[in-house]
């Protein structure tokens, strides 16, 4: 594997401290014009690439970091991207934002754009069937979102068990014909991880699966609804979306059964009975990335996976 160089492998190959390195990659004029050949030289024959971040960091040139999401209209993704905004406008740092629609290979695409425009830092969505080898490729500091991988530092959900605990509290509650709307399993994680875990549910208490997978969207919940079986005597919802679907189709036929979904929405408390929410930990994640990443630019390579805890209300 091509080794990744630092300025401190530089500095040593050259003979010369890391600051008088730093200044040859910033230009300084104060530097002499041998010791600047000397610099440069051993740079051009390992093919060194300056952390465009750290430089950015400590003031040479503005930082960038490429933030790959999977859906914008995803209520989840949403959260805690505004999250993760807010902690890097907060360091001065200047996102570039792009979508994957759920397609492997346009995250690919996307990060060879992130290093042809020297971008080396970046947070990926990883709610879509993402492969390691893809993500292994990226040579700079990277924090993936939502999904485990051992060789990669990421902060992710504990969807199956989320799923659990609400199908959990519907079967405690007495109820035994539990309808569930989730997400087509191209998504691996709000949509595959999710659905299993509601049918391993059914499965161990001895339910009759009844299900509808769809879109990542209102519409969707909506349109879908009417696919579950009858009789319903609860929904449980894989997300936000599909329950704002899922509670216009009650008002329509003025059927309000008790609802159980994956996220917080001010709305549906407000105006929906017997609703059972789960705070997912989405702004929490959005935080927690940023502060991985900006240890990575700070020199911490350590690969680190951390789970978010949920809240059931």
């Amino acid at each position: 594997m091509e080794k990744n160089y630092t300025i401190k492998d530089i500095a040593k190959l050259c003979q010369v401290g890391k600051s008088t390195v730093s200044r040859v990659l910033n230009h300084d004029p104060k530097v002499s014009e041998e010791t600047r050949k000397k610099v440069q030289a051993v740079i051009d024959s390992v093919g060194f690439k300056p952390n465009r971040s750290a430089r950015a960091m400590r003031g040479a040139q503005n930082p960038v970091v490429g933030i790959i999401v999977s859906k914008f209209n995803s209520s989840g993704e949403s959260q805690t991207l505004r999250a993760i905004l807010t902690e890097l406008y907060r360091q001065k740092i200047t996102p570039i934002i792009v979508e994957s629609q759920f397609d492997e290979k346009q995250v690919a695409r996307h990060l060879n754009l992130f290093k042809q425009r020297q971008v080396d830092s970046v947070i990926v969505f990883g709610f879509s069937p993402l492969s390691e080898e893809i993500l292994q490729q990226w040579q700079g500091n990277m924090v993936v979102i939502a999904r485990y991988f051992k060789d990669i530092s990421c902060v992710y959900y504990d969807d199956q068990g989320a799923i659990n605990a609400l199908m959990e509290k519907l079967y405690t509650q007495g109820y035994r014909h539990i309808g569930y709307l989730g997400i087509h399993n191209q998504d691996e994680t709000t949509g595959r991880l999710r659905t299993q875990s509601y049918l391993n549910f059914c499965l161990q208490h001895h339910l009759v699966p009844n299900f509808a997978l769809t879109e990542l969207d209102i519409e969707a919940g909506y349109q879908h609804y009417a696919k579950l079986a009858q009789p319903l005597d609860a929904v449980l919802c894989a997300t936000t979306s599909l329950a704002i679907g899922t509670v216009k189709h009650f008002q329509e036929s003025q059927q309000m059964l008790p609802l159980a979904y994956i996220g917080q929405n001010s709305l549906l408390e407000h105006f929906v009975p017997n609703l059972i929410s789960l705070d997912f930990g989405y702004e929490q994640t959005g935080n927690r990335a940023v502060a991985l990443l900006l240890e990575q630019i700070h020199g911490n390579k350590t690969i680190q996976q951390q789970l978010v805890s949920f809240l059931l209300s």
